[in-house]
């Protein structure tokens, strides 16, 4: 009797220490591993995993459709953008859900950090063993061919059925990303003079005073402290005062007497103005050059980021997180499509759509790889570039020379494969597509969302870098443009005490798009083809057109 004591005296209690067995359901599965990365070996079983649970945000229809009631120039509650705390209450899981996944991780042996400002992300460390038990995985070490970088994926996860409709994703898991969001730039030394001139000639290179000719951009200084434009980097490159000072001096009127601007660092970013970045550089550069007066702030975004998908969802919560967000925020990085798992991209894009509601305009450039994706690559099928698919990001791609503008034929374009066509592009990719006809039928998505949104200028943009000028080219020269363009009219709304613009893409596919420059030649060639070409109205190349400064005031109701 004692011996049948003790023996069921361990079972009890072996299996208190065991978690209980769940159903599992697969959540989410790739075929194959992504081009460009090849399987090495199986991870350590004891190799630890900072993984983030995304939980289910309690009302998400609720966000969307009070976005697009702010942000549609026709709705009565246009511009009402809402509080840090008014969005978060879509955002927030519910309790339910909060409970439900805590007593799955408890059950585990884990515990869970909070990481967002809604609460609706947790992370996690979990040995890899334990992790292949939990989900059902098979987490191995896979390589970027490329760079040699090395990850710890897996290609099929599973969660347990009961937290269906509460868990909405364990991430990194399917998602495979190269080490870099940035697109390679191409710049060369330059050769000739850089001083200050009256007479603008933008046939020798692009500079601020030309961008100012081109698009009706003012001169007089920005006056609301209120408004203020954000230039996102990764990869550890900043920007330096001593070179935007350079940068400045040829083209700096009195009133755009400012060379200054501010740094703000997540993820263990930091600022080091004496090894500076190009890409920082050439952002800093033209934001403060054209945004006159505007406050400008850099984020260092540093190589700590664990998000999986290179800082972009850890920036968005930082500034979900201010009790006041940016005018607007500019990005000259991004990727490819096919290199984010779907729930991640929805996750990230739902981000962007709380941006806007709390009122910033999103914008990102839409890639240097014309069709091919972020950057020139073989391919077959069109590569969609990301995040310009998520349609709560304004995408910008670019354009060259002005008697008249034409397509960059670097300047991605094209339809995402994850998210279908947004209402507010509805007729403009129907009219495109009757447009192309049986053209390059069969090698990109006709029901997905369109992009670019706008262009402009993206080609022969002079810069200086550490005491020499050099010229430069790129969708990454297109999006702080514009940006700059949208942080000024943002200081006339706000100077009239008027709502800030917030997200633009309804407003731009409506009135807006009488306020941009139509482009109506050029193309985006790759994977063997001519890719797509510009014609009037939206096209897949330079989107709706390029701005014109004094229309948009206009368009804006001012």
């Amino acid at each position: 009797m004692l011996i049948v004591s003790l023996l069921t005296l361990l079972s009890f209690t072996a299996a208190l220490s065991k978690p209980a067995t769940r159903s599992l359901e697969v959540h989410e599965t790739r075929a194959a591993v992504p081009s460009g990365f090849v399987k090495s070996a199986s991870a350590s079983p004891n190799t630890l995993l900072n993984l983030r649970l995304g939980l289910a945000n309690s009302n998400t229809d609720g966000l969307i459709t009070t976005l697009y009631d702010v942000s549609t120039p026709s709705s009565a509650n246009y511009g009402q953008h809402l509080s840090k705390e008014e969005v978060g209450a879509f955002t927030a899981p519910t309790k339910e859900t909060v409970d439900a996944v805590n007593a799955w991780i408890i059950e585990n042996g884990l515990s869970a950090t909070t990481i967002s400002p809604a609460g609706d992300w947790l992370a996690i460390s979990v040995p890899v063993s334990k992790a292949n038990e939990m989900l059902d995985a098979d987490f191995s070490v896979f390589t970027h061919e490329s760079t040699g970088a090395q990850s710890i994926r897996t290609l099929s996860y599973s969660i347990p059925t009961d937290l269906k409709g509460h868990l909405d994703l364990v991430h990194p898991t399917t998602t495979f990303t190269p080490p870099s969001a940035k697109s390679p730039i191409h710049a060369v030394k330059f050769a000739g003079n850089v001083t200050k001139r009256d007479i603008v000639d933008c046939s020798r290179f692009v500079d601020p005073q030309c961008l100012e000719q081109l698009y009706g951009i003012p001169t007089t200084a920005a006056t609301e402290s209120s408004n203020y434009l954000v230039v996102t980097g990764y990869n550890n490159e900043y920007p330096s005062t001593t070179d935007l000072v350079d940068f400045l001096g040829p083209f700096q009127s009195a009133e755009s007497s400012s060379t200054s601007y501010t740094v703000v660092e997540i993820d263990g970013g930091s600022y080091d103005p004496s090894n500076p970045g190009v890409e920082a550089d050439i952002d800093i550069q033209y934001t403060v050059g054209l945004a006159i007066g505007v406050p400008v702030t850099f984020t260092s975004v540093g190589e700590s980021a664990s998000d999986g998908v290179f800082g972009f969802l850890d920036t968005a919560n930082y500034w979900l997180g201010q009790s006041t967000t940016p005018s607007v925020i500019s990005t000259s990085y991004g990727s490819n499509e096919e290199y984010i798992s779907t729930n991640v991209y929805n996750s990230l894009c739902n981000a962007y759509a709380s941006l806007g509601l709390r009122g910033t305009s999103v914008l990102f450039s839409s890639g240097d790889g014309a069709v091919t994706g972020t950057q020139s690559e073989d391919c077959t099928d069109f590569v969609p570039t990301f995040p310009s698919g998520c349609p709560y990001v304004t995408s910008v791609g670019a354009t060259q020379g002005n008697s008249p503008e034409t397509a960059a034929d670097f300047s991605s374009g094209g339809f995402s494969n994850v998210f279908a066509i947004p209402p507010f592009q509805a007729s403009s990719v129907a009219g495109y597509l009757a447009y192309l006809g049986d053209t390059n039928a069969g090698l990109y998505n006709a029901s997905g969302r369109g992009y670019p949104d706008v262009s402009a200028q993206g080609v022969d943009f002079i810069f200086n870098y550490q005491g020499s000028w050099y010229l430069v080219e790129g969708t990454s020269c297109s999006s702080p443009t514009f940006a700059s363009v949208i942080a000024l009219v943002n200081d006339r709304l706000v100077a009239a005490g008027r709502s800030k613009l917030g997200w633009l893409n309804p407003f731009l596919y409506s009135i807006g798009k009488f306020a941009l420059t139509d482009i109506t030649s050029g193309s985006n060639p790759g994977c063997n083809t001519n890719g797509f070409s510009a014609t009037t109205g939206w096209d897949p190349v330079t989107g709706l057109g390029t701005p014109v400064f004094d229309e948009l005031v206009t368009a804006a109701g001012l």
